[in-house]
């Protein structure tokens, strides 16, 4: 029995040496990327973000949906038809919550059982329609005022070239939550920071108190080194890729693709359900009034890559 004993504790203090003495346990690295001393290293990098790049530019207005007549154009506009969105949240998106009249475009969240979901809405994009890359892009908007929204106007990306998401890039021109009705958000996110990790990149302003009663202008000015948030034309502020880097890679400046627009009002979730949700404050309204996009003839084909 001693001697079975001592012939199991060798082969377990053999293990353990080989554990010690071998191999570390082997990184798992995405496509451009190799180990290095336990970490992954980019495969020969190439430099998207130009640190030398000039924006004395003269912008010309090159889309805008005014939302004239009765109903969306669907040459620009899809519904995207499905529940939760990503991020935890309780609402079914559905074609039915939105209406065109009077030169405005309404999005409506709704208290009401369909299905498994507890909320509708709308959410709309112009993706494989209407994308671009560089420009102004602005959208005037009233936000709705209800514990429980998460509001947002934000783009992705048409192909995701560097990978899904968020290696190919989000950028959030305009979000809202209902428990904070007077702060304006506008973010980015990368595959090195993003929300999932908690290193997002972005900005707030609280200057305004009628967001939910009045309408406001929330745009973007897209360069090829950088992203400006605005709110009614006041900068507040700047994501500057060569400020993170020396050589923007994918990863930190994924925003040299066409990216599309999208629309929507979502209920509950991570972020937007933070507080809870009171459903006697339920019907509540996103209003735009329109969707303007301008852009520089310089931009226009602009070659980005440094390397």
């Amino acid at each position: 029995m001693l001697q079975k004993f001592i012939v199991l504790l060798s082969g377990l203090m053999l293990v353990i040496s080989l554990s010690a003495c071998g191999e570390s346990t082997p990184v798992n690295c995405i496509d451009g990327f190799h180990e290095e001393d336990g970490k992954c290293v980019e495969d020969d990098p190439v430099c998207y973000a130009p640190s030398d790049y000039s924006d004395q530019l003269t912008y010309e207005l090159v889309f805008e949906d005014e939302f004239d007549g009765t109903e969306v154009n669907e040459d620009i506009w899809n519904f995207e038809l499905f529940g939760g969105g990503g991020n935890n949240e309780i609402v079914l998106y559905t074609e039915d919550n939105h209406t065109v009249a009077d030169g405005f475009l309404t999005i409506t969240a709704r208290q009401e059982q369909v299905n498994d979901w507890e909320y509708t809405s709308t959410r709309m994009t112009t993706k494989g329609n209407a994308q671009w890359k560089y420009g102004i892009i602005e959208v005037r908007a009233m936000l709705p005022d209800a514990l429980g929204t998460w509001p947002a106007i934000w783009m992705l990306p048409g192909q995701n070239n560097y990978g899904i998401w968020p290696n190919s890039g989000e950028i959030d021109i305009m979000e809202h939550v209902g428990y904070d009705l007077n702060t304006i958000h506008g973010t980015i996110h990368t595959r090195i920071y993003n929300h999932k990790d908690g290193s997002q990149k972005g900005g707030s302003i609280d200057d305004y108190t009628d967001v939910t009663t009045a309408f406001h202008t929330y745009s973007i000015e897209w360069l090829p080194d950088r992203i400006i948030f605005q709110m009614d034309g006041e900068d507040y502020y700047t994501y500057n890729a060569t400020k993170f880097s020396s050589c923007p890679t994918y990863n930190v400046w994924p925003f040299n693709e066409e990216f599309y627009l999208i629309l929507n009002v979502a209920v509950g979730g991570d972020w937007g359900g933070a507080n809870g949700v009171d459903p006697n404050d339920y019907p509540t309204d996103m209003v735009i009034d329109y969707v303007r996009v301008y852009q520089a003839t310089e931009l226009i084909g602009y070659d980005d890559h440094t390397d």
